[in-house]
């Protein structure tokens, strides 16, 4: 059975030493053998403490936070807010709960019904973009950053992101996620909890370039007479119970949430499945052939999803390998105990989806690609899948995300070759998400058979007119 890329686990201290020379930010270097065994335990050594939970029971705790003492951890807020300030995905308490409530009536306009013309429209212009790539090799990182980019700005803002923007987009959250200070060791292991450390001026320039073009988008939304019927627009006229609107730097705070969330996530499990798939041709065409059989050879239909079923294990066995949040790190606001172990103030309390999804206690063969293991359901433990996380701060494009990978899965694989140029080199890293340590270069062609239908949006670009064959 096909097992893909991963790195090797060693002992703790052989993980830290190996982390420590490599210097590359790779949290998943980290994880010693033992993670994957044990269901709570200390890793490793470090001044704040940190402990691992993997027991269902304890992890639930941990993210329902029923008892107000687990926020999410200073490191993560800390390294987030330049980006995205002090928005839904890091406030806690009162403050979340009021965005919450203020945000939920526009979450409500990402349903999948009404976002599934703007996922057809975003498959349309891939297809175009591959059909006038030739021989080209291109990166296949960027050309999914690019696909989900534009469909996820169509849904928020009623429009596609153009080509100059797409490229800043993705080289900033590139550089974002390569230096920005959570992923430095140092912190982890010898800083106190609620340390603060400056940003590099890489980071925040990142993230004002990101802000600038969010910015840009929003304003379309905040010029007098303008008139939308999108999540953007619904997020201008949110009030919270005392009236007050988002500033426009909250605004930008919170849109960025969502096309973060709607966009980087979805760009980073879709270069897995693409990768996958591309070195997997019994599965291509086993998926072709379901594809066929549900849709024929006929446009796919927001009635044919659910009847995808590989297609979507496809989905849901590429989250569990290489789940795009890879850690989610809390942080003990007082003392307490999580099973039989005492977590002092200020520990880390990291519930890892990484190594729940690959827990050797809770799956069979946990490090091989099986899609059809989610057919045998009564074998997959509650609390043990997490790719949009649990309790009252699970994602809520997780419908959304499902509909959108299935739709471009099914669509792009019924009319397309990949070829990975140099598999064996690819390897995954976790910083901010999970993605391959280097751009995954890759070739197309059409698939024998593949119809020729006619694919909106001008040829040679992707997601609003970027190309893709940047590296």
């Amino acid at each position: 059975m096909y097992s893909p890329p991963r790195p090797t686990s060693y002992a703790a201290l052989i993980s830290l030493i190996r982390l420590a020379m490599q210097g590359d930010g790779d949290l998943l270097s980290l994880l010693p053998a033992a993670a994957f065994r044990q269901r709570i335990g200390w890793l490793g050594w470090s001044r704040r403490s940190i402990l691992i939970v993997n027991e269902p029971a304890q992890v639930r705790r941990v993210l329902a936070d029923p008892e107000g003492i687990f926020p999410k951890s200073d490191l993560m807020v800390e390294a987030l807010q330049p980006l995205i300030g002090d928005s839904i995905f890091v406030s806690s308490g009162a403050t979340w709960a009021r965005q919450r409530a203020m945000i939920d009536p526009s979450l409500t306009m990402m349903r999948v019904s009404r976002a599934f013309p703007d996922m057809v429209a975003g498959a349309e212009a891939a297809e175009a973009t591959l059909d006038a790539a030739g021989d080209a090799p291109f990166s296949l990182d960027l050309a999914m950053s690019h696909l989900t980019a534009d469909i996820i700005c169509r849904t928020v803002f009623s429009t596609s992101l153009a080509t100059q923007a797409a490229h800043d987009v993705f080289d900033a959250f590139s550089e974002f996620e390569r230096s920005v200070a959570q992923v430095e060791i140092r912190r982890l292991i010898f800083d106190p909890a609620w340390k603060s450390a400056p940003q590099k001026a890489s980071v925040l320039d990142a993230c004002a370039t990101i802000r600038r073009h969010l910015g840009d988008l929003l304003d379309t939304h905040l010029a007098a007479g303008a008139a939308f019927d999108d999540i953007a627009a619904a997020v201008v006229a949110a009030r919270g119970d005392d009236g007050q609107a988002f500033t426009r730097e909250e605004l930008i705070d919170q849109l960025g949430v969502l096309f973060l969330a709607g966009h980087e996530t979805s760009a980073s499990v879709l270069t897995w499945v693409f990768f996958i798939l591309a070195t997997q041709p019994a599965m291509v065409a086993r998926l072709r052939a379901e594809v066929s059989a549900v849709a024929g050879d006929g446009e796919i239909g927001f009635e044919h999803i659910r009847a995808l079923t590989f297609t979507r294990n496809v989905f849901r066995e590429t989250l569990r390998l290489y789940p795009p949040i890879t850690f989610l790190p809390r942080v003990a606001l007082e003392a307490t105990t999580i099973g039989t172990h005492k977590v002092k103030r200020g520990a880390m309390v990291m519930v890892a989806p990484w190594v729940l999804h690959r827990h050797q206690a809770f799956w069979r063969n946990p490090h091989a690609f099986d899609p059809d293991r989610f057919e045998r359901e009564s074998e997959i433990m509650p609390g043990t899948y997490i790719p949009f996380g649990l309790g009252p701060r699970v994602c809520a494009g997780a419908a959304f995300a499902t509909t959108e990978a299935v739709l471009l899965i099914a669509r792009l694989f019924r009319r397309y070759d990949f070829s990975v140029i140099e598999p064996q080199k690819v390897r995954p890293a976790a910083r901010m998400t999970t993605r391959p340590t280097r751009q995954v270069m890759c070739t197309v062609s059409r698939a024998a058979g593949a119809r020729a239908t006619l694919a909106g949006g001008a040829p040679g670009t992707l997601a609003g007119g970027a190309p893709v064959t940047r590296a």
